[in-house]
């Protein structure tokens, strides 16, 4: 037995012995367990819920002995978010913002381009008013580079260890929350920026985007029948460079320019030779800019899923690029060195994080930016380290190759920044103009206060700890009540109150309560005995109440609850004495009238019965920390208690009295009857004298009339229609019969429903009228045509002969009359037969009914549409062709408010996974018409259950490796549509 079902069972012992009417003090202190030793630290280990002297183990171990100050506060010390000295300063990463951040400290650390930006006339002026910027207006950047200009100026003197870049961010209209492709960011941002300064006045602001980062290379198509030589001059601002099969940087600079042979269908048209002729094209390099960015084409177009792919290999490169020989004049100095390594971690082209390792252009020593995080690199050295291990480990990852020194290998590199090599570090001292400078001093001064406020609440929150310790260590030690009076406390309040993480609120023991606004005994396991002393000190303190002593134990409930415990035990001998009385045969005028299942039942319901007034008091006062019982739940409850049967009631009729059906009730003696009724006072009684419901009796006389008058009734028409109840010799429409020219029409319906009838006519309300309305139109008109009748709509109609006509017109009572009359024309050809109904067509509700119908049949909500491949003109369907399951017409919002749970969107994927076409190669029809409206649903599209659409296929291009390149160059990035950095 469990140790607290053990302590509550040895608690109330002394009811097995004891009266009602004997309890005394004593034993309402033993069923509230007051007896009970309390326990000792360090022997017991956990808190002993049944026991409520036990107060060991309720949260004071946290406050017992020495604590260090930290522990009495959450706020980190201020100046661990001040700037370390030398370093820079970090960006924010506002959700998936990562990869600008990056760039931002790569334009930053080019103190070319951030000496530009400061020179560019601001708008700040508007904010001046006398010696400085108005101090109650927070400065507000409007153009591009006025953010530049402000991040900049906060990144090179600000106090913080991170600053927000959200201003900027949200000035692009970047999606914080989604992860783009960086080097796409990369290329749209440099092509906002130039085309913002080219509006400078000042060269030197105007032209900086072309003079660090702009190129120039020639496209060469040299004619192999004549010789000429044909050059497209193109600028560029980054070279992207095919990784794919490569190892090497060089390798893949190398496969950038090489030649390219022009053969066959891709001949080149000359205008000196005035025809197509092989030819060969390459790149030539022209000039090269200050600053070299060199994108690795890491995420490349993958044609068999539709998506793109990140290349996870490895790249070798050296800190020092010779570009001489790749260069179409070998004049002047291109010997570059690595200033910027841009990772990309992680191995889904989707997601991943962006970190960049920057070298600072003065000092000459490298550091990792990731985001708020500004990491020093040892010894003037580039690390990558740890952004080389994959997120996501494969048993099939490549060992990294080894590297010589000055080189490095990435597998994770996407972008390689390199700077022309000068002879001394850079010398340029890039200052803050004065109006930037002092915003930045206004944000330093912010949050110095920041930091001064939050030191003072660390000060606080320490001072309150130390004042909870030593109440804790003063109280503790007098909360055991020993010999002295004592007070009962929520254990969940105790815990509260040594709980160091949230406040302590008032006392509150109502959820202990019982129906006398007492101590509810059955509580004790959740309460704590404590000194009258640690009582009168938490209440001045805290608040709360009710308080309970001594003089809240519940007699009352104890009480009752010895009464329970002894009829408990006594109903186990009153069960077997009422199953042996129960054996006995009675006589019919001295037993007493019980359902037999309340006898089956009747010890389950006794001990329920006995439990029942405990359950109510608990429900009664449902009050816990203020929380109060919801009203209608307990409405529910008591209904569901109400709908179930009592002791005796499954005797009862509709009209409160003893049933007529006797073989579900017995006779049992007078002495069983008197067990019953010490359990049951309220049970219904009968005597066996008693007479049955005499209503019942004529509700049952009445019963057998009518079943015996619908028997008399079925059996009458069932003679007068036999054909129709059958089924049997049936006219039709399509086979007009030759011994009439009328045919009647009835509703399916009204036949499907007579039939049931005839054959259950005891079971079944029988038919009375024939509800001909049903088949015709509000104007009183046909809805079906003669032709549809025969086909289609001839599951609606039932035809009937002119003698069943006479029939049914007199069995039932009939709405309309329809008719068809078949009648032959007069002209010169005798064999042509005309048709008419009575009432006739109305054409135009009947062209509503088609219209409805096909509404009808391309709106679902489930369906199965197949899918057919064709090849050479010829249908192909595979095993694995797939059945899709898809939803029609109905609008996203509305599908996903009615979708069933676990079902799925349609997944056209099936497609290119069942026939390996990829979704741009799929040309999809139907009944010719040809599916390419990706926003029309499939009911606007003709689409309806069991179609069957065809599926061409677009021959695929066999150059993939090609086929990537033009990918990367030609498809829009999708992802900064509606941003800023397409605005321009």
């Amino acid at each position: 037995m469990a140790p607290r079902l053990q302590l509550e069972k040895a608690a109330w012992r002394w009811a097995e012995t004891v009266r009602p009417e004997e309890v005394s003090q004593e034993h309402i202190e033993a069923a509230y367990r007051i007896w009970l030793e309390p326990c000792i630290r360090g022997v017991c280990r956990r808190n002993c819920k049944g026991n409520p002297n036990c107060l060991v183990g309720i949260g004071e171990h946290v406050w017992l002995g020495e604590i260090d100050e930290n522990s009495f506060h959450n706020i980190d010390d201020p100046n661990s978010e001040r700037r370390k000295k030398n370093s820079f300063v970090g960006l924010t990463n506002l959700g998936a913002t990562c990869y600008v951040n990056t760039f931002l400290q790569v334009w930053f650390l080019n103190l070319e381009l951030r000496q530009a930006l400061y020179l560019c006339p601001s708008t700040c002026g508007d904010h001046m008013m006398g010696d400085g910027i108005q101090e109650e207006k927070d400065y507000e950047p409007q153009t591009i580079c006025e953010h530049l200009q402000y991040l900049f100026a906060l990144l090179q003197n600000s106090n913080r260890r991170y600053i927000d870049p959200s201003g900027f961010v949200k000035a692009l209209g970047l999606d914080t929350g989604q992860q783009q492709d960086a080097q796409e960011f990369s290329k749209l941002f440099m092509s906002l920026l130039e085309d913002t300064l080219s509006k400078q006045k000042n060269p030197d602001v105007r032209n900086i985007v072309q003079q660090q980062f702009c190129g120039e290379y020639a496209y060469v198509t040299v004619c192999n029948q004549c010789g000429r030589e044909s050059k497209l001059l193109s600028k560029f601002y980054e070279l992207e460079l095919n990784i794919q099969g490569h190892k090497q940087l060089t390798d893949c600079i190398t496969e950038f320019l090489k030649e390219e042979k022009l053969e066959g269908d891709n001949r080149y048209f000359c205008e000196n030779c005035q025809s197509k002729q092989n030819a060969t094209r390459k790149i030539r390099l022209l000039s090269l800019p200050c600053t070299l960015n060199l994108q690795l084409m890491r995420f490349v177009f993958d044609r068999q899923t539709g998506h793109k792919k990140k290349l996870n290999t490895y790249i070798g490169f050296s800190e020092l690029l010779d570009m001489e020989p790749y260069m179409e004049h070998k004049e002047g100095i291109y010997v570059y060195e690595l200033s910027a390594v841009l990772i990309h971690r992680g191995v889904s082209a989707y997601s991943g994080h962006y970190i960049a390792h920057v070298k600072d252009p003065q000092t000459g020593e490298w550091y990792k930016f990731n985001d708020e995080d500004i990491e020093k690199m040892e010894g003037k050295k580039l690390q990558l380290g740890i952004e080389e291990d994959l997120a996501e480990p494969s048993k099939s990852q490549t060992r990294k190759p080894k590297c010589g020194k000055g080189t490095h290998c990435s597998r994770n590199a996407y972008m390689l920044v390199y700077r022309l090599q000068t002879q001394e570090k850079s010398s340029l001292t890039v200052q803050v103009p004065a109006f930037l400078q002092e915003l930045v001093d206004r944000d330093n001064s912010k949050f110095e206060e920041w930091c001064v406020e939050m030191a003072e609440m660390r000060k606080q929150s320490v001072d309150k700890g130390k004042a909870k310790h030593e109440e804790v260590k003063e109280l503790y030690q007098r909360l055991p009540a020993g010999a002295e009076p004592y007070e009962f406390v929520s254990l969940e309040w105790l815990q509260k109150w040594l709980d160091e993480s949230t406040p302590t609120k008032p006392i509150d023991n109502h959820a202990c309560l019982c129906a006398h606004d007492k101590l509810h005994p059955d509580k004790i396991s959740i309460m704590k005995r404590i000194s009258e002393y640690a009582a009168d000190i938490f209440y001045s303190r805290y608040g709360g109440g009710p308080r309970l002593n001594v003089k809240a134990l519940c007699k009352d409930c104890v009480v009752e609850r010895c009464r329970v415990l002894r009829l408990k035990n006594q109903l186990n001998e009153d069960y077997k004495i009422v199953t042996n009385l129960l054996k006995t045969n009675v006589k019919g005028t001295e037993g007493f009238w019980v359902g037999k299942s309340s006898l089956r039942s009747w010890r389950q319901l006794a001990l329920e019965q006995l439990d029942e007034q405990d359950i109510d008091t608990d429900q009664s006062n449902g009050k816990m920390n203020g929380d109060t019982l919801n009203k209608d739940d307990s409405k529910d409850d008591k209904k569901d208690e109400e709908e179930e049967l009592s002791f005796n009631e499954d005797i009862l009729c509709p009209h409160g009295n003893l049933c007529i059906t006797e073989n579900e009730r017995r006779l049992v003696s007078k002495e069983a009857w008197g067990k019953l009724q010490q359990y049951f006072p309220k049970a219904p009684e009968f005597a066996s004298y008693k007479e049955c419901c005499s209503q019942c009796k004529i509700l049952e006389r009445e019963g057998e009339e009518n079943e015996a008058l619908h028997k008399m009734i079925a059996n009458e028409q069932k003679t007068s229609l036999p054909n129709l109840f059958q089924d049997k010799n049936r006219p039709c429409l399509s086979n007009w019969p030759q011994e009439t020219d009328v045919l009647y029409i009835v509703s399916q319906f009204f036949v499907e429903e007579w039939r049931k009838f005839v054959r259950r006519p005891t079971r079944c309300t029988p038919v009375s009228s024939v509800g001909n309305s049903a088949l015709l139109c509000p104007h009183g008109g046909l809805m079906f045509t003669f032709a549809s009748m025969t086909k289609e709509d001839s599951k609606l109609i039932a035809l009937i002969w002119p003698n069943e006509w006479e029939m049914i017109q007199k069995l039932f009572v009939v709405d309309h009359v329809i008719k068809i009359i078949k009648t032959e024309t007069d002209d010169a050809n005798p064999s042509q037969i005309l048709y008419t109904s009575e009432p006739s067509l109305c054409p135009e509700c009947r062209e509503g009914l088609l219209c409805q119908q096909q509404r009808d049949l391309r709106e679902y909500t489930q369906a199965t549409i197949y899918v057919h491949k064709v090849v050479d003109n010829k249908k192909v369907m595979k095993d694995a062709a797939p059945e899709l399951n898809v939803s029609s017409s109905e609008t996203e919002e509305d599908r996903e408010e009615t979708r069933p749970e676990g079902e799925k969107d349609p997944d056209f994927n099936q497609i290119m996974h069942a026939f390996s076409v990829a979704p741009f190669d799929q040309n999809l029809s139907i009944d010719g018409k040809v599916l390419n409206d990706d926003t029309a649903t499939l009911g606007t599209l003709g689409v309806i259950p069991e179609s069957v659409i065809l599926l061409k296929a677009d021959e695929p291009i066999a150059d993939y490796a090609a086929m990537d390149d033009v990918m990367q160059v030609c498809m829009p990035e999708e992802g900064f549509k509606g941003t800023g950095l397409l605005g321009h």
